[in-house]
């Protein structure tokens, strides 16, 4: 029979904001520190925990995965990584995911492949790995996403440059998302008071969480960075911020920043993880919505993947729901009927505060389930939910149990 699909280890880099601290890396340079992270945790993890020589190489091997020149030794291994999936949505093109596991130096033998469903990409990254798993290749993947903004190459038709590629073909509606999420709060009622409110919400937990620490073990510090870097920036001038659009409701703090990052996690078959605790995918889904409303994508996802997983959303422990703009976080909590302050609900902050590294934001959000259930010591059978809303009119969810 096939196996179970679990994530054994999970790693981020601190996300930051376009044009600052990595403007200067491309995605393989963002990426390639957190892909030796998550196999060096993933090997610490399957190791044999009553062999301390077994448990002092990998804690030397957890080391060096974040030095920029370290390559991960074939014949030193315990994974044998299958495939590097990784989502993108701006480029460069090349196969980011096959040139990020060259330079992190898996070894010309380990494939990789891109996924492109824009900001839910990481996820579905994700949710691809495991769906190989569960198939019957039960040999282990590394799953993410990585987006550069600040080195993304300019895109031209005829010579004009262009922002994006269509989300939708002629005579469909094709909104940019910041237009979308205007419409949408429009559409719903969503006030600029509530969205404000929503955006220092999304401020003070991820403030608190790091002043605490609780990001601390998924960082992997890359050019100097080491916290995310927008955290708390805009909250104290929500209030002041003009409005996007003449008589909307949007503003720059209600919509989150575009940021450069990377994350990663390892998914194992359960055969081989042991007694590593982790996280068992339970239920996915991926689903279309209206593109002229492309924010509520999320919610009919997280519905459909809570029925494959057999569980209500009273069931739910966690949630980790893309915060790409505050109009589009608040309709999905409308839709799910969940309160605005549902303290299950990015509890320690979300993209709002964060940034949103299009691609990587989706791998993100199971990067912090992880952080927030299994390094938090959530005890075997807790639920959790990772969720995005996608540009084009789509939704991707995942149902994960904590297993140990």
């Amino acid at each position: 029979m096939p196996d179970e699909a679990v994530v054994i280890a999970a790693r981020r880099t601190p996300v930051g904001t376009r044009g600052r601290a990595l403007a200067a890396l491309n995605v393989e340079q963002l990426a390639a520190p957190v892909l030796r992270a998550v196999l060096a945790d993933a090997e610490a993890a399957v190791g044999d925990t009553t062999n301390p020589r077994s448990v002092a190489v990998g804690r030397q091997r957890l080391r060096r995965a974040t030095d920029p020149g370290s390559v991960v030794s074939p014949a030193g291994r315990r994974l044998a990584i299958a495939d590097v999936v990784l989502g993108n949505c701006m480029g460069p093109g090349g196969n980011p995911a096959r040139v990020s596991a060259l330079a992190a130096g898996l070894g010309a033998e380990v494939p990789g492949v891109t996924v492109d469903r824009q900001c839910g990409s990481g996820l579905a990254a994700v949710l691809d790995a495991a769906t190989a798993i569960r198939a019957g290749d039960d040999r282990p993947r590394i799953a993410g996403g990585v987006e550069s903004p600040s080195t993304a190459p300019v895109r031209s038709l005829d010579g004009v440059p262009y922002d994006r590629a269509p989300f939708a073909p002629q005579g469909w509606p094709d909104p940019d998302m910041v237009r979308a999420a205007e419409d949408l709060a429009a559409a719903d009622g969503i006030s600029r008071e509530r969205q404000d409110a929503h955006a220092a919400r999304s401020h003070r937990r991820a403030r608190a969480a790091r002043d605490e620490g609780r990001f601390a073990a998924e960082l992997v510090p890359v050019a100097g960075l080491t916290a995310d870097d927008s955290i708390g920036v805009a909250e104290p001038l929500l209030p002041r911020l003009p409005v996007l659009f003449e008589g909307g409701t949007l503003t720059a703090g209600t919509a989150t920043r575009i940021s450069d990052g990377a994350a990663a996690v390892a998914v194992v078959p359960r055969r081989l993880a042991g007694r590593a605790p982790g996280l068992v995918l339970r239920g996915q889904a991926v689903v279309g919505c209206d593109p002229a409303l492309p924010g509520i994508g999320a919610a009919p996802a997280v519905r459909a993947a809570l029925d494959t997983a057999g569980a209500d959303l009273g069931d739910v422990a966690a949630f980790e729901i893309v915060e790409a703009f505050a109009a589009q976080s608040l309709a999905v909590l409308d839709r799910l009927v969940l309160a605005d302050d549902d303290p299950r609900v990015c509890a320690d902050g979300g993209a709002l505060a964060l940034g949103h590294p299009w691609g990587a934001s989706g791998a993100i959000s199971v990067v912090r389930l992880f952080g927030r259930l299994v390094r938090a010591g959530a005890p075997a059978g807790t639920l959790g939910v990772a969720a995005a809303s996608v540009g084009g009119g789509l939704g991707v969810a995942a149902v994960f149990e904590v297993m140990r």
